[in-house]
């Protein structure tokens, strides 16, 4: 269970990936069981199907109680080992539209599949 101090920050990946969801970006959730001694907290995946950005939230990284975030899209639009520290929600929303990920209408991968993961063909008619 989270603690006050822990709710609603960035840092968490329910919070974070709420936040994304609510300003227009397909987020999937990939990964938050690292190991204790690992930095690393958890990994999304931002515009999947297009961009398909990788952020990763690390913590104690530079220091103690801290967090920043690594962006990863094999050094497309972000460059190789590119972090974000930030408490601020509309700095990393600004970095990914800077970087062109694309909101929910535009993202081809959540109108082409169904939530079954099946194709979805055209038209009522094929279906």
């Amino acid at each position: 269970m989270l603690s006050d101090k822990n709710r609603n920050k960035l840092r968490t990946p329910g919070y974070f990936i709420k936040r994304l969801k609510d300003s227009g970006f397909a987020t999937l959730r990939i990964f938050d069981k690292y190991g204790e001694h690992d930095a690393r907290r958890w990994t999304i995946l931002v515009d999947p199907g297009s961009v398909s950005v990788y952020v990763t939230c690390f913590e104690n990284l530079p220091f103690k109680d801290e967090f920043l975030f690594s962006f990863s899209d094999g050094g497309q639009r972000f460059k190789r080992g590119y972090v974000l520290k930030t408490n601020s929600i509309e700095v990393v929303v600004q970095r990914l539209l800077d970087r062109g990920c694309q909101q929910v209408e535009d993202n081809d991968f959540l109108t082409k599949y169904n939530k079954n993961g099946r194709e979805q063909s055209g038209t009522k008619e094929n279906s």
